[in-house]
């Protein structure tokens, strides 16, 4: 799942806007935003953003910001005027949505409440924890914590068969580490030393606020870190877990105990109210086969040690100041992020994270309209068109499989700005100055509604994004391509803009949403969302060539030092990127056929198509985020998102009258297409 969205807009293939005529000043973008002194075809990230890079300096609180951030900031003011006038309105029915909403967010902004309470509000799950008598009750601990949502051991879920998309099963997989992937436990880098070793100094720090001594919470925290690595030494790579095939172990329940003797699977599925699954999806079997011999060969006091250390992590955000200090050390060490967003930006994303379909109606109702999202759903219609034409026109895919993939594009499910059934929090209670509590309220809610979906029918009107979120995603099993109304707003679609230049942004996110359908995973899953080979071998084939140079593009693109983009961990997005921009910029050809090449700021419309690109992925970012993303993220850098796609396009090389040699243009040898 991954993002971009938009709003009111009507683009017709073979016509313009109807408003672009008369509209306000059109403006592909602003001339203080451009390097001049950069060419084009040198490197045209820095040509299109390096004036705004040069004067725009990175927020307090960012590890990184660009279009995206600015965008969310203008969406969280609208968020902020909601919930203040929410918190403010005593007239609210006690146990209505409104009072939810009103009550969580003045729980979360109440820090002096906080600071009284101190660590009371996990008293009482540490106290559970120092109760264990044997590693037999590991089971039961971890099946409270997973319903209160705080990660530990493994993944448990509901979710779609991946051969059988119209069953819901569940899914266990590997987890529970602290870090944010396996790597930073493997890797022998100073960097990656640097940070495990301030993660064991935080959780020492935190046992000791807990109330263990220093010298017993060194020993507690070194003893996790020996856990942790053994659990990342079991795990699969972010690369690994690419392939669908690869996680797809479905086992009969009692396979699962078999796997996993010592851990008591029906006793944890009881309290997850579970019942007992027919069969599971085990997505890594060694992992689990290695987390059975850590549970019978790690003493009782490092299990308790390991689960007071993730409830403790999980809280501390939320806590006093004294448990925050802790969190936040991590997170400036992963980051680089010197300084803390206030507490009321805190608080929205919280809130939105939590209650987020309650908060997204009053949102929708302000910034996007039924009327934008009849608009939406009309451009994406026509990128959808002009996806089929390529398709239709791809020389290198077999009659039989061009006949699939033209049915599967039939098929995309086009969820557009919010979801058309709202959930129902009714059950959910919330109460005035309990922040921890109404969290894990939301929580437990959210993990009953996930479990109780095993052996039911699949509901395929749910979203996995809240109304306000800025990005979007395609989901393999729902075939599904999702556009929050967060996303539908400038700069992604821009009223002051010209035709081109939304092409170039919104027309391109809508293009390499579709692309997911196609992309390297997204291809190996039909149309109704069932992973099977659906491919001729021969196109599979000459599919991989393709895709094989975009990953052995990427993986040359230095970030930091010796650090290199993973072209195989971003090889989805980038051939996403790459498809995306073939597409709209074939639509956009199409909305200005017979229509006069008007420039405007000096540039053609097909330089403005660009530009629009360039100008959504600008983006300033610390160093140390940079090494977190290229490490975990399956989204390349912004720099070579911008770069690395356009300099596989001759539509790009023509545009701007690139040559052969220019570092904007890829040899004819190395440089690929899909679409």
């Amino acid at each position: 799942m991954n993002g971009f969205r938009a709003a009111l807009v009507m683009l017709v293939l073979g016509s313009a806007l109807p408003e672009e005529a008369a509209a306000a000043p059109a403006r592909p973008s602003n001339a203080a935003d451009f390097d001049t002194t950069c060419a084009p075809c040198r490197d045209f990230d820095q040509f299109a953003n390096g004036g705004w890079k040069s004067r725009t300096k990175l927020p307090a609180g960012y590890s990184n910001f660009g279009a995206f951030d600015e965008l969310y900031d203008r969406n969280e003011a609208v968020l902020r005027k909601i919930l203040e006038a929410t918190t403010a309105d005593k007239t609210a029915r006690p146990g209505s949505d409104k009072a939810r909403l009103a009550d969580y967010y003045s729980s979360c902004m109440d820090s002096a409440g906080a600071e009284a309470a101190a660590g009371k509000p996990i008293a009482g799950p540490l106290a559970d924890v120092d109760a264990m008598t044997s590693t037999a009750d590991v089971a039961h601990q971890i099946a409270w914590m997973h319903t209160n949502g705080i990660p530990a051991l493994f993944g448990f879920f509901a979710a779609q068969d991946p051969k059988n998309s119209e069953a819901v099963i569940a899914f266990v997989g590997q987890g529970g580490l602290g870090l944010p992937d396996r790597d930073y436990y493997t890797r022998t880098d100073s960097a990656a030393a640097a940070t495990r070793a301030i993660y064991v100094r935080t959780n020492v720090n935190l046992l000791q606020l807990a109330g263990e001594s220093a010298g017993l919470a060194q020993q507690h925290a070194d003893a996790v870190m020996a856990l942790e690595t053994a659990l990342a030494q079991a795990s699969m790579t972010n690369v690994q877990r690419r392939d669908p095939k690869a996680t797809y172990h479905k086992l009969p329940w009692d396979s699962l105990q078999a796997l996993s003797p010592a851990f008591a699977w029906d006793a944890y599925a009881a309290r997850r109210h579970a019942g007992r699954p027919a069969d599971v999806n085990v997505t890594q079997p060694d992992f689990v086969r290695a987390m059975n011999g850590l549970l019978t060969g790690t003493p009782l006091d490092t299990w308790k040690a390991y689960l007071r250390v993730r409830i403790l992590r999980d809280a501390a955000p939320i806590l006093s100041s004294a448990y925050v200090k802790e969190w936040f050390a991590l997170r400036t060490a992963l980051t680089g992020t010197r300084e803390m967003l206030p507490r009321w930006k805190r608080c929205i994303a919280e809130t939105d994270g939590e209650l987020g379909e309650i908060l997204g109606q009053e949102y929708v109702k302000r910034a996007f309209t039924p009327a934008d999202k009849a608009r939406m759903l009309e451009m994406v219609k026509n990128l959808e068109a002009g996806l089929g034409d390529r398709i239709h026109a791809a020389e290198w895919m077999g009659d039989s499989t061009r006949t699939a993939a033209a049915t599967k594009l039939a098929a995309f499910a086009d969820k557009i700005g919010y979801p058309n059934q709202w959930k129902d929090y009714s059950n959910v209670v919330v109460r005035p100055g309990e922040h921890y509590a109404n969290r894990q309220a939301t929580r437990a809610y959210e993990s009953a509604r996930n479990v109780a979906k095993i052996g039911k029918p699949v509901d395929r009107n749910e979203w996995n994004m809240t109304p306000p979120t800025v990005n979007a995603y395609y989901s393999t099993s729902l075939n599904s391509i999702n556009f929050p109304a967060g996303i539908l707003q400038p700069p992604f679609f821009d009223h002051q803009a010209d035709d081109a230049t939304n092409y170039g942004a919104i027309g391109a996110v809508i293009g390499h949403e579709m692309g997911h359908g196609f992309d390297d995973r997204g291809r190996q899953f039909d149309a109704k969302g069932n992973l099977r080979d659906w491919w001729k071998a021969d196109d599979v084939e000459r599919y991989k060539l393709r895709a094989d140079k975009v990953a052995q593009q990427f993986d040359g693109y230095t970030v930091i030092d010796t650090v290199h983009v993973n072209g195989k961990l971003t090889l989805g997005e980038n051939l996403a990127d790459l498809g995306g921009l073939a597409v709209a910029y074939a639509a956009m050809q199409k909305a200005y056929a017979g229509r006069p090449r008007t420039k405007l700021g000096g540039f053609t419309p097909e330089q403005r198509f660009f530009l629009g690109w360039a100008r959504v992925w600008r983006n300033l970012q610390t160093n140390e985020d940079l090494r977190t993303q290229v490490q975990t993220d399956p989204h390349a850098p912004a720099h070579w998102r911008i770069n690395g796609p356009l300099s596989n396009l001759k539509e790009f090389r023509d545009a701007w009258g690139c040559k052969d040699g220019d570092a904007m243009v890829r040899s004819a040898e190395v440089s690929t297409r899909i679409w």
